[in-house]
């Protein structure tokens, strides 16, 4: 073969190589960050993930990992990985509660300078504390929830602006009257304590966060509610064993006229319930004293970056981009999220979805924290297991013994 027929050969060959290298992925080498969060059902968080990836222009991929629905399940799996300092962790959706434990073990990156400022950006104050620890940000606020109470307008006239008299309200509705709450052994016994303590103007820690505080006053006042709900008639016969879920379910189906609990149950009683939903209202959570608003448990999820990332830079990136604006009424619009941007409670889409956005907004505001400390964890099982069953607690006794009990947690003790 001639040299210009080689040559010429040499050409088309490469041409066709081109062709068929123009017909493959776009980007080939386009590093894969993966995203473990809890498995988020309506798809808002992959469209997110999707959009991000598209904006990056090739930069990234996002890759969802979905983690059990049980919250203490998604803790227990991301532990074990980030103590072993898995580099397959890139982005972690962290419970709000997980924020100290994280940054204290090192497992997290702090957010810092232009990136943190943005995070911060016209977020909600409560939104932003439950990603900080002493003083740093170790996420980007994502979504955020907290309790309501519901009620049944065509049974209450005006919603019971406290727990007293709404227990009082729901005994002399009979059959019809019941309350459904959280009263399991698990962290929804925490939070219905937490709750009712921050309003009583309680707390469980002392500012330094290392120490007990449980005021008696504040603790007494929490604990006779709890008591007395759970001996009153207007108490689930189920109140030991009832969850979030299972408060939902009995209300859906007509017998109960109230409800503390997230904002999940709206959308479900539309769909599941709607000759419930027809008189379901919302108002906020009960105050333990007259004339003092309630404060109540935050909730939610935060974007932080783990440490061992093969590609922190561009997880961070990443990040930014899923806990945008547009991402956020996303979350809100397709998986009932509550947004932590202030300004998106204003949005007519989020509005539509939360008809209830101001007094949601309004609670957050001054919505409470839980214990800020890496023995969270211990901290909460000390609660449930000191509190559980709510119709035994002795208000008098039950303060010196949830001091002993969480004053055992901080010294990591043991519970059992």
């Amino acid at each position: 073969m001639s040299n210009t027929r080689l040559v010429t050969a040499i050409t088309l060959l490469g041409g066709m190589l081109s062709v068929l290298l123009g017909c493959a992925e776009p980007y080939p080498k386009t590093p894969r960050l993966r995203w473990y969060v809890f498995d988020e059902p309506s798809g808002a968080f992959q469209q997110a993930a999707q959009s991000c990836a598209e904006r990056s222009r090739g930069r990234y991929a996002i890759e969802l990992v979905p983690l059990p629905t049980d919250a203490d399940q998604q803790r227990e799996q991301l532990v074990r990985r980030l103590a072993a300092e898995d580099p397959d962790i890139d982005i972690i959706g962290m419970d709000v509660i997980w924020t100290a434990e994280f940054a204290a073990a090192g497992w997290v990156l702090p957010w810092r300078g232009e990136a943190a400022r943005k995070a911060r950006a016209d977020r909600l104050d409560s939104a932003i504390e439950s990603a900080s620890y002493e003083k740093q940000l170790w996420a980007a606020p994502f979504t955020t929830n907290t309790q309501l109470l519901w009620y049944r307008g065509d049974r209450v006239d005006t919603p019971p602006p406290t727990w007293n008299e709404m227990i009082r309200h729901a005994e002399a509705l009979g059959a019809h009257g019941t309350i459904q709450t959280q009263g399991e052994r698990y962290e929804g016994l925490t939070v219905f304590f937490v709750s009712l303590l921050a309003s009583a103007g309680g707390s469980v820690l002392a500012a330094d966060g290392q120490t007990v505080s449980l005021q008696e006053a504040p603790t007494r006042r929490a604990l006779e509610v709890m008591q007395r709900l759970a001996n009153s008639t207007a108490a689930d016969p189920t109140l030991a064993t009832a969850r979030e879920d299972h408060a939902r379910l009995a209300f859906e189906r007509g017998n109960s006229s109230f409800m503390v609990n997230y904002t999940f149950v709206w959308p479900s009683a539309r769909a599941n319930a709607p000759q419930v939903a027809r008189h379901m209202d919302w108002a906020r959570w009960p105050a333990v004293i007259a004339g003092k608003p309630s404060r109540v448990t935050l909730g939610g999820i935060n974007l932080g970056i783990g440490a061992h990332s093969r590609h922190p830079e561009m997880a961070f990136e990443a990040a930014a981009c899923l806990v945008s604006d547009s991402n956020q009424r996303l979350a809100a619009a397709l998986g009932g999220l509550p947004p932590t941007i202030t300004a998106l409670y204003d949005d007519a889409q989020v509005r539509a979805t939360f008809p209830f956005a101001d007094v949601l907004r309004e609670t957050l505001r001054d919505a409470v924290q839980r214990p800020k400390t890496p023995l969270y964890a211990d901290v909460s099982l000390a609660i449930s297991h000191t509190l559980h069953p709510l119709r035994d607690i002795d208000p008098q006794r039950d303060v010196a013994r949830l001091r002993d009990a969480v004053g055992r947690a901080l010294r990591s003790e043991g519970l059992l």
